[in-house]
């Protein structure tokens, strides 16, 4: 299990077996994701928006301004 201290400036070295698991480099951000009350992930943030391409495939048909006005309206109506 890898382990590290923390400084007086709170701050903590992430071991290397760590780093190197999470693919971090130099510069890299990390989140830490509350999982429970007290437990955290730590999780590589080091993505690039554009891998997020081709994600959400795109829909059929195109949707006009005015349906998803229409869409809106109807869904903000029903949630009241």
């Amino acid at each position: 299990m890898a382990a590290a201290t923390l400084t007086s400036k709170g701050q903590i070295t992430i071991p290397v077996e760590v780093r190197s698991a999470l693919g971090l480099d130099a510069g890299d951000r990390v989140e830490f994701v509350e999982v429970e009350r007290g437990k955290f992930v730590i999780v590589a943030a080091t993505g690039h928006v554009r891998a997020l391409k081709g994600l959400i495939p795109k829909p059929a048909k195109p949707v006009s301004i005015r349906e998803m006005n229409a869409a809106i309206a109807r869904r903000g109506s029903a949630s009241r």
